[in-house]
């Protein structure tokens, strides 16, 4: 069954010689429930914009993107907020944790978007994640494998249906990014998330039985070269 579905899915800006530029023209992609996809690309290709908009965090041009039936496209930026909380998790490339609050503080920040904190449930995922002896420790004294941890865990917070991770093992060495992308797709398979992963990293995707090349989904890259 489809979890998320998108259609007809339209995406520009204006450039600062004041023409629009068209980032995104997805005619059709669907991802079921449960299911892991690897989406491939070049950095500049567009691939970030998707994940946002998919999110909610930005609102399509035109088109429709359902998750779980629902239109986040035609949601109110209140409600989009709300659905990205209690069904969406999101793996950032640069982690996006706050300095100010240790590990579990920034697990059960990200818990109060959704349902509410659950300091025993936000506990749980940091040591199952092996960091139960770093719950107090702030991302400036823990090491970027760990601080990668730490955002998967933010990730897997709120139950949520579908996790989109954007380039997350760019900051990590190839040993520790194949170890973060092992326990990433584990855990969406334990607690019953859709993954969708982009990456430019042919090693990255190698283990996915699906793998999409974002200049054939997306049209506006495919016309550009790719520099959308």
């Amino acid at each position: 069954m489809s979890l998320l579905e998108i259609r007809n899915l339209a995406k520009s800006y204006r450039s600062p010689d004041g023409e629009r530029q068209t980032v995104l023209d997805v005619e059709r992609f669907d991802l079921d429930e449960r299911e892991q996809v690897g989406i491939a690309g070049t950095s500049g290709s567009g691939k970030t914009t998707f994940l946002n908009v998919i999110a909610g965090i930005l609102r399509p041009d035109g088109g429709s993107v359902r998750l779980g039936g629902v239109d986040l496209a035609g949601l109110s930026e209140a409600r989009r907020d709300s659905l990205r909380a209690s069904s969406i998790g999101y793996v950032f490339q640069t982690f996006n944790l706050l300095d100010g609050y240790t590990a579990l503080e920034n697990v059960l920040l990200g818990m109060l978007f959704g349902p509410g904190p659950d300091r025993a449930y936000a506990q749980e995922l940091l040591e199952e994640l092996g960091l139960g002896h770093r719950l107090h420790y702030r991302p400036s004294q823990l090491s970027i494998g760990q601080q990668q941890r730490v955002a998967l865990a933010r990730a897997l917070a709120n139950h949520p249906s579908l996790v989109l991770a954007d380039e997350p093992t760019g900051n990590l060495d190839p040993y520790h990014g194949q170890a973060a992308l092992e326990l990433l797709r584990e855990l969406c398979t334990r607690h019953g998330a859709a993954l969708l992963l982009v990456s430019h990293d042919a090693d990255v995707l190698a283990g996915f039985e699906r793998v999409v090349r974002f200049t054939d989904l997306n049209r506006a890259g495919a016309r550009s070269g790719g520099q959308a």
